[in-house]
C-alpha cells in the first residue's frame, strides 16, 4: 500500500486479492472448516479482507465482530474484575447498558462523566482501568478532547486503556489511535457499511498483544461476523469517502437552515460529518416533526443513504436527553428536498 495515497483511494484499494489472483473482490466464503482450520478460530478470506481494508483507514489491526456490541463486549472482557471504567453520561446507550450490566453483576465500577468536561476526565485516568470516549457522542454530538485524555491516561503509573468509539465520525473524520488511544471501536452497521442492511462490529488496535486479546475475546464468545455481512461491509467501505463528503456537505447546508428556523431552539453539529443533533420546545413538538416528514425517515439506527430522524428522549434508556432533540441522519437525497421536508414539517409545530 502506497503510504501517499489519501483516504478514498486506500479505501477502495486496501483488502484486494492481488490482480493476478482473478476476482477484483475477495469473494463470500461461507465455510464453518477450511480444511484442518476453524473459521471461529482461524477466521476466513472475507473476514481478513475487511480487517485488513479497516486497519489500513485507521492505522491499526482490526478485529470483526458480530455486531458493535460484540466489539463493545470484546473491550470489556480486556478488564480484570472490580475495575472502574469512566463513560460519557451521554453515550450510545447500548454501551451504557452493557457496562451498566457489568456493574450490577459486581463486575466493575462505573463513573458517569459530562463529555465534554476534559478536566473530569484526566482526573479520571488516576482511579480508572479503562476511559471509553466518543467524539461526537450518540446521540448529543458533545465533542471530547481525546488528546488530552490519552496523554492524562499514558501519564499514569498504572496506565488505564482508552478506547473510543468512532462510529460517528468513521475513520474519515478522526484517527483516535493517532491521538493516544489504544483501541478505536466502530459500529459498521451504520457509515461503513452504509446500507441498513447488515450488523457488524469492528475493533481497531495499534498494539500487537491487544489485538491478539481482543481476537481471543472474539474466538471464545463467538461473536464471529457472517460471511454475507463481512461482504457488504466491504463493499460499503469502499464508497464510505463519497458517501461520507457528500452527506456531510449536505448536513452542513441542513444544520446552517434549521438554526435559522424560528421553531429551532439549538443545532448541534460537528465541523464535519453527517449527523445533526437539534432541539425544538418540547417532545410533543418534537413528536410532531417525526410525524410529519415525508421523505426523511422516522426511524432508529444512522448512517444508511436515506436519511433517518429520532426523538432518543423517547427510549427509556435515554431518558436524561432533552425531550425536545432529535437525532437526524443526514443521506444522500437531494439537499433541498431534503430542507423542504424538514421546512414543512417544522412549520406545523
Amino acid at each position: 500500500m502506497n503510504d501517499n495515497w489519501a483516504p478514498r483511494t486506500r479505501a477502495i484499494v486496501a483488502g484486494r486479492p492481488p490482480a493476478e489472483a482473478g476476482p477484483a473482490n475477495t469473494p463470500i466464503v461461507p465455510a464453518s472448516a477450511l480444511g484442518l482450520e476453524y473459521s471461529r478460530e482461524d477466521g476466513t478470506a472475507t473476514w481478513a479482507a475487511l480487517e485488513e481494508a479497516i486497519g489500513e483507514l485507521e492505522g491499526g489491526t482490526a478485529t470483526a465482530f458480530a455486531s458493535g456490541m460484540g466489539a463493545v463486549s470484546a473491550v470489556l472482557d480486556l478488564l480484570p474484575v472490580g475495575a472502574v471504567v469512566a463513560v460519557p453520561a451521554d453515550s450510545y446507550a447500548g454501551t451504557r447498558g452493557q457496562f451498566e450490566h457489568a456493574e450490577r453483576a459486581g463486575r466493575l465500577s462505573l463513573r458517569k462523566l459530562a463529555p465534554e468536561d476534559t478536566a473530569a476526565w484526566t482526573a479520571a485516568a488516576e482511579e480508572t482501568g479503562l476511559l471509553w470516549l466518543e467524539s461526537p457522542t450518540n446521540p448529543s454530538l458533545e465533542s471530547m478532547d481525546i488528546a488530552a485524555i490519552a496523554r492524562a491516561a499514558a501519564a499514569q503509573e498504572q496506565r488505564p486503556l482508552v478506547a473510543v468509539d468512532n462510529t460517528f465520525a468513521t475513520p474519515l473524520g478522526r484517527q483516535p489511535l493517532s491521538q493516544g488511544a489504544d483501541i478505536v471501536v466502530h459500529s459498521a452497521t451504520k457509515l461503513i457499511g452504509g446500507h441498513s442492511d447488515l450488523l457488524l462490529g469492528l475493533t481497531v488496535t495499534a498494539d500487537a498483544a491487544l489485538a491478539g486479546r481482543l481476537r481471543d475475546a472474539r474466538v471464545r464468545g463467538g461473536a464471529t461476523p457472517g460471511a454475507l455481512e463481512a461482504w457488504l461491509a466491504l463493499r460499503g467501505l469502499r464508497t464510505l469517502p463519497v458517501r461520507y463528503a457528500e452527506a456531510s456537505r449536505t448536513a452542513a447546508l441542513l444544520a446552517e437552515r434549521l438554526a435559522g428556523h424560528p421553531a429551532v431552539t439549538r443545532v448541534r453539529y460537528p465541523d464535519a460529518g453527517v449527523m445533526i443533533a437539534f432541539d425544538l420546545a418540547d417532545a410533543n413538538a418534537a413528536d410532531r416533526v417525526c410525524a410529519n416528514l415525508h421523505l426523511v425517515r422516522h426511524a432508529t439506527s444512522l448512517g444508511g443513504v436515506e436519511s433517518s430522524i429520532e426523538r432518543r428522549a423517547a427510549r427509556p434508556s435515554d431518558a436524561h436527553v432533552p425531550g425536545g432533540r432529535l437525532r437526524f441522519s443526514v443521506g444522500l437525497e437531494d439537499p433541498d428536498d431534503l430542507w423542504r421536508d424538514l421546512a414543512q414539517a417544522l412549520d406545523v409545530t
